[in-house]
């Protein structure tokens, strides 16, 4: 039951127009960025053959990309009344849950892949050729994947707050922005290192941006895990209470 509704949450995501559009937005305005308008992350104008560019502005994209892949997972089954019949069947809400959520991670995956060719095309590139840090650009992609998660397990428990998707998607937007820049603002009001330190710490970004050196290191992992966790949790004590 769990793969069947994991195959169900992938085709019925590419079933319409929709989710064709939600990548290729994605994939679009990336390689725009990256490679054609000036600015910061344009990799070309940086003079270096790097892809710092990618990996800063990804978490960003992915503030949109999130929420519109899980903004229907639950929302949608509520608004046509399939919810109930779904949870009659022996299968149970929790791998209900999981089973979305996997799938919005794989789609997630699926939308990612086809940057790897904006690594193919630095390796090119580079003078000489080659030249490029494989164990930042990896450590970077693994951060990508981790935020990812928690983005998409905050959006399947905002999905779970309403029947209505634009609400899921503007809740998760919010709640996903506060967890990865809005303990930095806040950390801006403290004139102490160690408070600075601190506060930065609760966020995505401050762990994000320690993966994306290259190391992964234990503190960080176990940081996006349990948060995951807690949301995905809470979703299902949410969807468990008549």
């Amino acid at each position: 039951m769990f793969s069947s509704i994991l195959k169900k949450e992938i085709s019925s995501f590419f079933s319409s127009v929709t989710g064709y559009l939600v990548i290729g937005v994605f994939l679009l305005a990336t390689g725009l960025m990256l490679w054609v308008i000036p600015g910061t992350y344009n990799i070309i104008d940086s003079g270096y053959a790097q892809l710092n560019g990618l990996f800063e502005l990804a978490p960003w994209l992915f503030l949109f990309l999130c929420p519109a892949i899980t903004m229907k997972a639950i929302a949608e089954e509520k608004m046509e009344q399939t919810w109930d019949l779904m949870i009659s069947k022996p299968v149970g809400v929790t791998k209900i849950v999981l089973a979305k959520y996997v799938a919005s991670w794989l789609l997630v995956l699926m939308a990612l892949l086809p940057t790897l060719i904006f690594l193919i095309s630095v390796y090119y590139i580079a003078e000489p050729v080659g030249n490029v840090d494989l164990g930042a650009f990896w450590g970077s992609f693994t951060g990508l994947l981790l935020l990812a998660a928690v983005y998409l397990a905050i959006g399947i428990f905002a999905s779970s707050l309403s029947k209505s998707q634009v609400l899921a998607f503007i809740i998760a937007f919010g709640m996903s922005f506060f967890l990865y820049y809005g303990f930095d603002l806040i950390a801006m009001f403290f004139y102490s290192g160690a408070n600075i330190h601190a506060v930065e710490s609760l966020g995505m970004h401050f762990h994000y941006k320690s993966i994306s050196r290259g190391v992964l290191d234990s503190t960080d992992l176990l940081y996006f895990i349990v948060v995951c966790t807690l949301f995905l949790y809470l979703t299902i004590r949410k969807l468990k209470i008549k």
